[in-house]
Protein backbone atom coordinates (compact mmCIF):
# COMPACT_ATOMS: atom_id res chain seq x y z
CA UNK A 1 0.00 0.00 0.00
CA UNK A 2 1.66 3.37 -0.85
CA UNK A 3 0.20 6.24 1.48
CA UNK A 4 -1.48 8.95 -0.73
CA UNK A 5 -2.74 11.73 1.65
CA UNK A 6 -3.74 12.37 5.53
CA UNK A 7 -7.09 13.49 5.54
CA UNK A 8 -7.99 14.39 9.16
CA UNK A 9 -5.36 14.84 11.80
CA UNK A 10 -5.71 14.49 15.72
CA UNK A 11 -7.22 18.26 16.00
CA UNK A 12 -9.69 17.64 12.68
CA UNK A 13 -10.85 14.16 14.71
CA UNK A 14 -11.67 16.21 17.55
CA UNK A 15 -13.14 18.88 15.90
CA UNK A 16 -15.44 16.02 13.84
CA UNK A 17 -16.41 14.33 17.09
CA UNK A 18 -17.15 17.15 19.31
CA UNK A 19 -19.82 18.39 15.92
CA UNK A 20 -21.08 14.86 15.95
CA UNK A 21 -21.74 15.33 19.51
CA UNK A 22 -23.68 18.78 19.36
CA UNK A 23 -25.60 16.94 16.23
CA UNK A 24 -26.59 13.92 17.95
CA UNK A 25 -27.97 16.49 21.04
CA UNK A 26 -29.83 18.73 18.77
CA UNK A 27 -31.52 16.05 16.44
CA UNK A 28 -32.74 13.83 19.87
CA UNK A 29 -33.47 17.03 21.92
CA UNK A 30 -31.10 16.45 24.59
CA UNK A 31 -29.86 13.08 25.91
CA UNK A 32 -33.14 11.25 27.37
CA UNK A 33 -33.42 7.84 26.31
CA UNK A 34 -30.31 7.63 24.02
CA UNK A 35 -27.71 4.85 24.32
CA UNK A 36 -24.20 5.28 22.42
CA UNK A 37 -23.11 1.44 20.94
CA UNK A 38 -19.62 1.04 19.42
CA UNK A 39 -18.83 -1.13 16.19
CA UNK A 40 -15.62 -3.05 17.41
CA UNK A 41 -12.87 -2.11 16.95
CA UNK A 42 -12.56 1.14 16.00
CA UNK A 43 -16.14 2.51 17.37
CA UNK A 44 -15.69 1.61 20.92
CA UNK A 45 -13.04 4.21 21.27
CA UNK A 46 -15.32 6.95 19.08
CA UNK A 47 -17.85 6.03 21.13
CA UNK A 48 -16.57 6.42 24.52
CA UNK A 49 -15.02 9.87 22.76
CA UNK A 50 -18.82 11.28 21.94
CA UNK A 51 -20.22 9.96 25.37
CA UNK A 52 -17.70 12.32 26.81
CA UNK A 53 -18.29 14.87 24.52
CA UNK A 54 -21.65 15.10 25.82
CA UNK A 55 -20.71 14.95 29.30
CA UNK A 56 -19.17 17.94 28.36
CA UNK A 57 -21.43 19.52 26.68
CA UNK A 58 -25.12 18.80 28.72
CA UNK A 59 -23.34 17.24 32.03
CA UNK A 60 -25.19 14.03 31.78
CA UNK A 61 -23.78 10.72 30.99
CA UNK A 62 -25.17 8.19 28.28
CA UNK A 63 -24.81 4.53 28.71
CA UNK A 64 -22.49 3.12 26.66
CA UNK A 65 -21.91 0.05 25.31
CA UNK A 66 -19.49 -2.16 22.58
CA UNK A 67 -21.00 -4.48 19.74
CA UNK A 68 -19.27 -6.92 18.07
CA UNK A 69 -21.23 -7.91 14.68
CA UNK A 70 -18.57 -11.08 13.86
CA UNK A 71 -21.54 -13.66 13.90
CA UNK A 72 -23.65 -11.24 11.74
CA UNK A 73 -21.39 -10.78 8.71
CA UNK A 74 -22.90 -11.74 5.47
CA UNK A 75 -19.28 -13.42 5.00
CA UNK A 76 -18.78 -15.30 7.93
CA UNK A 77 -18.90 -19.02 5.70
CA UNK A 78 -15.83 -17.17 3.86
CA UNK A 79 -14.03 -15.99 7.22
CA UNK A 80 -14.34 -18.76 8.81
CA UNK A 81 -13.41 -21.01 5.98
CA UNK A 82 -9.74 -18.73 5.68
CA UNK A 83 -9.82 -18.71 10.47
CA UNK A 84 -10.64 -15.27 9.75
CA UNK A 85 -12.85 -14.47 12.62
CA UNK A 86 -12.28 -13.51 15.84
CA UNK A 87 -15.53 -12.99 18.48
CA UNK A 88 -14.99 -10.54 20.68
CA UNK A 89 -17.96 -9.69 23.47
CA UNK A 90 -20.56 -8.03 22.93
CA UNK A 91 -21.33 -5.86 26.35
CA UNK A 92 -24.58 -3.37 26.69
CA UNK A 93 -25.35 -3.05 29.91
CA UNK A 94 -29.07 -1.32 29.62
CA UNK A 95 -32.12 -2.00 28.25
CA UNK A 96 -32.09 -0.83 24.93
CA UNK A 97 -36.21 -1.53 24.36
CA UNK A 98 -38.08 1.66 23.57
CA UNK A 99 -33.98 3.46 23.28
CA UNK A 100 -32.79 5.36 20.86
CA UNK A 101 -29.74 3.76 19.87
CA UNK A 102 -26.37 5.28 18.29
CA UNK A 103 -24.43 3.50 16.41
CA UNK A 104 -20.91 4.59 16.20
CA UNK A 105 -18.12 3.64 13.71
CA UNK A 106 -15.02 4.61 11.81
CA UNK A 107 -15.60 4.13 8.32
CA UNK A 108 -19.19 3.66 6.68
CA UNK A 109 -18.12 1.83 2.75
CA UNK A 110 -20.72 -0.55 1.82
CA UNK A 111 -23.10 -0.52 4.68
CA UNK A 112 -22.80 -4.21 5.51
CA UNK A 113 -20.66 -3.73 8.96
CA UNK A 114 -23.92 -1.62 9.95
CA UNK A 115 -26.45 -3.74 8.08
CA UNK A 116 -25.03 -6.62 11.03
CA UNK A 117 -24.42 -4.00 13.68
CA UNK A 118 -28.60 -3.42 13.27
CA UNK A 119 -29.38 -7.16 12.99
CA UNK A 120 -27.14 -7.90 16.32
CA UNK A 121 -28.90 -5.00 18.06
CA UNK A 122 -32.40 -6.36 17.09
CA UNK A 123 -30.92 -9.63 18.85
CA UNK A 124 -30.56 -7.66 21.63
CA UNK A 125 -33.98 -5.94 22.33
CA UNK A 126 -36.29 -3.58 19.94
CA UNK A 127 -35.41 0.24 20.39
CA UNK A 128 -37.28 2.96 19.52
CA UNK A 129 -34.85 3.84 16.87
CA UNK A 130 -31.45 3.14 15.74
CA UNK A 131 -29.39 6.14 14.32
CA UNK A 132 -25.97 5.88 12.94
CA UNK A 133 -22.70 8.31 13.30
CA UNK A 134 -19.30 7.50 11.63
CA UNK A 135 -16.13 9.35 11.34
CA UNK A 136 -15.92 8.98 7.89
CA UNK A 137 -18.38 8.10 5.05
CA UNK A 138 -16.22 6.91 1.65
CA UNK A 139 -19.60 6.44 -0.29
CA UNK A 140 -19.99 3.05 -2.52
CA UNK A 141 -22.65 1.69 -0.73
CA UNK A 142 -23.68 -1.56 -1.69
CA UNK A 143 -27.10 -1.69 0.84
CA UNK A 144 -29.73 1.42 1.36
CA UNK A 145 -27.75 2.49 4.40
CA UNK A 146 -26.63 6.57 5.29
CA UNK A 147 -25.26 8.19 8.22
CA UNK A 148 -27.55 10.55 10.25
CA UNK A 149 -24.18 11.77 11.53
CA UNK A 150 -20.78 12.03 9.44
CA UNK A 151 -17.21 13.80 10.79
CA UNK A 152 -16.36 13.63 6.88
CA UNK A 153 -17.58 12.74 2.97
CA UNK A 154 -14.38 11.41 1.29
CA UNK A 155 -15.23 10.34 -1.62
CA UNK A 156 -12.57 7.63 -2.91
CA UNK A 157 -12.50 5.43 -5.73
CA UNK A 158 -12.62 1.77 -5.46
CA UNK A 159 -8.54 1.15 -5.74
CA UNK A 160 -8.77 3.41 -2.53
CA UNK A 161 -8.94 2.30 1.17
CA UNK A 162 -9.39 4.86 4.49
CA UNK A 163 -7.45 4.02 7.49
CA UNK A 164 -7.83 5.29 10.69
CA UNK A 165 -5.72 5.18 13.37
CA UNK A 166 -7.09 6.09 16.59
CA UNK A 167 -4.35 6.03 19.95
CA UNK A 168 -6.67 3.87 21.66
CA UNK A 169 -6.26 1.36 19.58
CA UNK A 170 -3.15 1.67 17.23
CA UNK A 171 -1.15 3.39 20.17
CA UNK A 172 0.12 6.21 18.22
CA UNK A 173 -1.61 9.47 17.44
CA UNK A 174 -5.49 9.61 15.37
CA UNK A 175 -4.92 9.68 11.80
CA UNK A 176 -7.46 9.29 8.56
CA UNK A 177 -5.47 8.66 5.53
CA UNK A 178 -6.40 7.14 1.81
CA UNK A 179 -4.37 4.88 0.79
CA UNK A 180 -3.93 3.26 -2.68
CA UNK A 181 -4.48 -0.80 -2.90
Amino acid sequence: MNKKTEILDEQAVNRALTRIAHEILEKNKGGDDLVIVGIKTRGVPLAKRIQEKIRNIEGITLPIGDLDITLYRDDLAKAVESNEPEIRDTDIPVDINNKKVILIDDVLYTGRTVRAAMDAVMDLGRPSQIQLAVLVDRGHRELPIRADYVGKNIPTSDKEIIVVQLNEVDHGTDLVSIYEK
